[in-house]
């Protein structure tokens, strides 16, 4: 991978952005891509849309949410203890005894998951997963008011920024589900916009908003772009490390490529096409069956409008939903490679009715 690109990468997932509260990483979405998108916008719902090439026919839209998980400040008490609600799925048995990031009006304000000492519970407690209830936010401060004068009620909370490099090209992070989406929609516009190839296509990348809470803002920016062909990138689980009954889950190894998704959600020639180019560009890839609706963006895709011609690609990733999340620089590049390789070979007149 080009070292600006891993900068890229890097100042996308230090970015807090819970769903809801993109802005900080929208604005390093839309910094790096107004360097080769011909407009670049948002819309109304938080959305950042970078187009390429207006006039070109088809119109394709590659979407990588952007916002991560979080939590959000719902009660400051007397002692200036912080209580929270979540935004997007926990596994709140791994939240207490992190580093937190409480972004305020004033900047962020670091602070501490807390929850009663386990040489203080009781044999019932240790065996319970707490309640939200049950957890806080300490920040430090002496008393309620001194903690309300620098928090407000609302305010987002992030994991405590945490990307490394760990060996083989691999990364670990929070919230590269789906940062790296994000990334490789952005990174697939620059390498078509520099190929000497010139697109038919009109490209449309998305980095969208609130997926963790429901698809939201791809719904919305599909609507708005109507794209004849919709490519959604996401994370899914690898399922290469102990505990996984391949069985039950299918394949998915971490380093193997992208991830090429079929199913009631894909469009066939869709799913036709993106195999055929990998193995013709000798781009690693792997296929992962999935008989129904999937949680992604690539839903909301296929049902905007009439009707889109949708597509999956995911990013292999393990230990998702947590602070902890890897990832393979390696997959992301031949995600982007392949999706730039997709919409090149896109002619005016290919149709994709099955």
């Amino acid at each position: 991978m080009r070292e600006a690109s891993k900068v890229f990468l890097h100042k996308l997932l230090s970015a807090p952005g819970p769903s809801g509260y993109e802005g900080p990483v929208r604005n390093v979405w839309k910094e790096e891509v107004s360097n080769y998108a011909d407009e670049v916008t948002t819309d109304v719902h938080g959305n950042a849309i970078a187009s390429l090439g207006e006039k070109g026919f088809p119109r394709v839209m590659l979407a990588g949410h952007m916002d991560e998980l979080g939590f959000q400040v719902i009660h400051i008490d007397e002692a200036g203890y912080l209580f929270f609600e979540t935004i997007g799925g926990f596994d709140l048995g791994i939240v207490p005894g992190r580093k937190v990031r409480v972004h305020t009006k004033k900047g962020p304000i670091l602070g501490v998951l807390g929850k009663k000492p386990i040489h203080l519970m009781s044999p019932n407690e240790r065996k319970k997963i707490p309640e939200k209830h049950d957890l806080w936010i300490d920040i430090g401060v002496v008393d309620g008011k001194e903690a309300k004068e620098i928090v407000s009620v609302g305010d987002p909370v992030t994991y405590d920024t945490n990307f490394e490099m760990l060996r083989n090209e691999m990364i670990v992070s929070r919230a590269t589900d789906n940062k790296a989406g994000a990334w490789v929609v952005a990174e697939a516009m620059r390498r078509v916009a520099g190929s000497r190839k010139k697109s038919k296509a009109t490209l449309y990348s998305v980095a969208t908003v609130q997926e963790e809470i429901g698809l939201r803002g791809a719904k919305t920016s599909a609507y708005g772009i109507d794209p004849t062909i919709g490519i959604a990138v996401d994370v899914t689980w690898a399922t290469d490390h102990p505990g996984i009954d391949k069985r039950k889950t299918g394949e998915c190894l971490l380093g193997g490529g992208p991830v090429i998704n079929r199913g009631a959600n894909i469009n066939p020639i869709v799913f036709d096409r993106l195999v055929s180019i990998a193995k013709y560009k000798k781009i690693p890839f792997q296929i992962m069956a999935e008989p129904g609706g999937t949680g992604t963006d690539a839903n909301a895709l296929q049902l905007s409008r009439e009707g889109v011609a949708a597509g999956l690609v995911s990013i292999p990733q393990r230990y998702m939903h947590t602070p902890v999340e890897i990832i393979s620089l390696k997959d992301i590049d031949h995600c982007a490679q392949l999706l730039a390789y997709f919409v090149l070979d896109l002619k005016t007149n290919d149709s994709f009715i099955p």
